[in-house]
């Protein structure tokens, strides 16, 4: 079995990526991580350099600045990182999204058991998404729970816009992929980075996605979604995350629940009383 990875990036250094860590997180458990690299301003590049490692692939891209519909030219770097992938499985990272060493031997058990099963096309992982600091996570159906990120790569599969895939069975007719659970957490630290990193990436990127900047505040958010974290860290993000703090992040108590907000309250409710799981799901579950 051979295992590949791919992301792309785009001046992560600058942008507050912890795509280091976020790389270092599963080679052990791939043959090759193939990253489509765009035109950096920092030290994104001499950094994946440093690494030293003969896995890493580099492939030096453009992006397309004048297309600015839905986010497609991420759907294109993705791709681009795809396609030069040779592995039976490919394991798609984005930047920010960390891997627990205590998870890999689970991992790589599930992409074995399910190799020349026909039935599953993908693996999905649950989510963790790390909100404010290192103590505090997300809960709502607005973020999703669950999501693919190891594929076959004997599928006919592409990312529209970047964000999920779809499998092609006839030219022009696109489905989500078949999946099993891989039984391991994907640790998302996004919104865990500084506000000035934050809104640096907003006023860099919104532009793909034919939007101006708003700028972002961590405390405009319904607190009573977020929740206390109680496990541990990758050990590659130790130094990242920092020593010290054990608080739960608040939110402005004075924060007004947009309606979308007040929709996602609404769900929480259904999911409670029904025993319902509403968020998001880009992945049809088989197995």
């Amino acid at each position: 079995m051979k295992v590949s990875a791919f992301t792309f990036l785009k001046n992560g250094q600058m942008l507050g990526y912890p795509f280091m860590q976020s790389i270092q997180s599963i080679l052990p458990i791939v043959d090759e991580f193939v990253i489509a690299l765009g035109p950096c301003e920092d030290n994104t590049e001499a950094m994946l350099q440093s690494l030293n490692e003969s896995k890493i692939k580099i492939i030096n891209t453009q992006w397309n600045d004048t297309m600015k519909d839905s986010g497609y030219v991420y759907g294109q770097q993705k791709m681009i990182a795809q396609f030069n992938c040779t592995g039976d499985w490919i394991f798609y990272l984005e930047a920010d999204e960390i891997v627990h060493e205590d998870d890999l031997s689970q991992i790589t058990d599930t992409m074995k058991r399910y190799l020349h099963d026909d039935e599953v096309e993908a693996l999905v992982f649950d989510y963790i998404h790390f909100y404010g600091n290192k103590n505090s996570y997300l809960w709502s159906p607005g973020w999703y729970r669950r999501a693919p990120r190891i594929l076959k790569n004997s599928i006919r599969s592409y990312a529209p816009d970047g964000l999920f895939w779809l499998v092609l069975e006839k030219n022009k007719i696109g489905r989500y992929p078949k999946a099993a659970l891989v039984g391991a957490t994907m640790y998302h630290y996004g919104w865990v980075r500084s506000e000035e990193e934050m809104n640096l990436k907003s006023t860099q990127v919104q532009k793909y996605w034919n939007k101006s900047h708003q700028k972002i505040d961590y405390t405009q958010i319904n607190q009573d979604i977020i929740k206390p974290f109680k496990g541990t860290h990758p050990a590659v993000m130790r130094v990242y995350l920092g020593e010290g703090g054990d608080k739960m992040y608040q939110a402005d108590p004075n924060h007004r629940l947009t309606r979308k907000e007040k929709k996602h309250m609404w769900m929480l409710k259904i999911e409670k009383i029904f025993g319902l799981e509403l968020s998001k799901k880009h992945y049809k579950l088989v197995r």
